[in-house]
C-alpha cells in the first residue's frame, strides 16, 4: 500500500499523526540509547574536553544535514514552503530566545527533548521540568507571556525569502551536503579520543536521520493532501509539548496532527529502550535548591524556545539542517548561553 492509498483509507489527519508517532518512537529509542544531549555536548566543548557527548551530537547534526539535503537533491523533498524558510522571521527572537534556552538547559541539566527521554525512564526531576516547560511555552505562545515574546520578536525581523542561507551564499544543496560532511569529519576527528560503542554511534546517527525522515514524510503527505493544508515540518519539542498539554486539558475532539503523535511517541520509544536496557529507575530531587534550579531552567527554556522558534532539536538541528538563518542564530545563541551559564553557575561550584 502506497501513501496515496493510506491517505484515502485512513484520512490525512490520521496518517500524519501516525507518522509523528512512529518517528517519535524511533527518535526516543535512538536518543535514549545514545544519551543524545546538546547540554552535555556544549559543556564538553566549553571545557575544551571533547568527548563522547560532543561526538554524538555532531553525528546527529551531520546526519540530519546530509540526509535532508540529499533528499532535496534527489527531488524527494522541497522545504521552500516550510515555516523556517517562507514566513517572516525574527532575528532578535532567535538570538535572545537561543541565549535563554541555552541558559535554561544548563540550569535544568538537559534540553526539552532530553527531559522527555529522562521522564520516560522514571526521572521525576525531568517530569516536573517538562511540565513547567510546556506550561511556559503555552503561556509564551498565547498566554500572559505572549506580549513580551511579541515585543522582543519585533525588535529585528527578516523576510522569509532572505532566511535561506544556501541561497544567500550561492552554495546550493550540494554545498549543503558538503557542509554536512565537514561536520561528520569533525565528529570522526573527536571520536578518535573516545571509545563510543556501536550503540552510541548508531543512536547518534539515528537521531539525525529521524530529523530528515520527518521533513520527508511531512512534505510527502502535504504534497498529496487535498482536504487539509498540512505544514512541512520536522522534529521540535517546544510548540508540540504545549500542544499536547492543551490536548490533555481541553475537551475531547481536538484535531490531531504530526506534533500530537510526536511527543507521546518519544516518551514511548524512550520507555521501551530503557526497559530493554534495564535502565528504568525512579529519581527525585536532592533538595530544595536543586528544585529551584530546575524550575528556573524550565522557565527559561519554555519562553526561550518559543521566542527562538524552536528548541535544541527544533531550531538547533531541524531548522539548521535546512539552513534557515534564524535557526542558525538560535543554535549559536544556545551554545553561547549555555557556555555563559556553565561558567557562572557550575564551574565556580566545582
Amino acid at each position: 500500500m502506497n501513501l496515496t492509498d493510506l491517505l484515502e483509507s485512513l484520512g490525512e489527519k490520521t496518517v500524519i499523526t501516525l507518522a509523528g508517532l512512529l518517528i517519535g518512537i524511533l527518535f526516543g529509542i535512538f536518543a535514549q540509547r545514545s544519551r543524545f544531549c546538546l547540554r552535555s555536548a556544549v559543556v564538553e566543548f566549553w571545557h575544551r574536553e571533547p568527548g563522547g557527548k560532543l561526538v554524538i551530537w555532531l553525528l546527529a547534526f551531520s546526519a540530519a544535514v546530509i540526509v535532508t539535503q540529499g533528499f532535496i537533491v534527489g527531488g524527494w523533498l522541497d522545504v521552500s514552503q516550510a515555516r523556517q524558510l517562507s514566513a517572516r522571521g525574527s532575528i532578535s527572537g532567535a538570538l535572545v530566545g537561543g541565549l535563554l534556552f541555552g541558559i535554561g538547559m544548563i540550569l535544568a541539566r538537559g534540553c526539552s527533548s532530553r527531559m522527555l527521554v529522562l521522564a520516560a525512564n522514571g526521572n521525576l526531576r525531568a517530569l516536573l521540568t517538562g511540565l513547567i516547560f510546556a506550561v511556559t511555552a503555552q503561556a509564551s505562545l498565547s498566554g500572559m507571556l505572549s506580549p513580551l515574546r511579541l515585543w522582543i520578536s519585533g525588535w529585528l525581523t527578516i523576510d522569509g525569502s532572505a532566511r535561506d542561507l544556501l541561497a544567500f551564499a550561492h552554495l546550493g544543496h550540494i554545498g549543503g551536503i558538503l557542509f554536512g560532511l565537514l561536520w561528520l569529519a569533525a565528529a570522526i576527528h573527536f571520536a578518535r579520543k573516545t571509545r563510543l560503542s556501536l550503540r552510541e554511534w548508531g543512536g547518534g546517527i539515528g537521531v539525525g536521520v529521524m530529523v530528515a525522515i520527518a521533513w520527508l514524510l511531512t512534505y510527502q503527505v502535504a504534497s498529496q493532501s487535498f482536504d487539509e493544508i498540512m505544514p512541512v515540518q520536522s522534529l521540535s519539542f517546544t510548540g508540540p509539548s504545549a500542544d499536547v498539554l492543551m490536548l490533555v486539558l481541553s475537551a475531547p475532539g481536538q484535531p490531531w496532527d504530526f506534533d500530537i503523535g510526536l511527543v507521546p511517541g518519544v516518551v514511548l520509544g524512550s520507555f521501551l529502550a530503557a526497559l530493554w536496557g534495564r535502565e528504568l529507575k525512579l529519581e527525585g530531587f536532592k533538595d530544595g535548591h536543586s528544585m529551584r534550579r530546575y524550575i528556573a531552567g524550565a522557565l527559561c527554556m519554555g519562553f526561550g524556545g518559543m521566542l527562538a522558534g524552536g528548541c535544541a532539536v527544533g531550531a538547533g538541528v531541524s531548522g539548521a539542517a535546512v539552513f534557515a538563518l534564524t535557526a542558525w542564530i538560535s543554535l549559536i545563541g544556545m551554545w553561547a548561553g549555555a557556555g555563559l551559564a556553565d561558567a557562572m553557575v557550575d564551574r565556580p561550584a566545582r
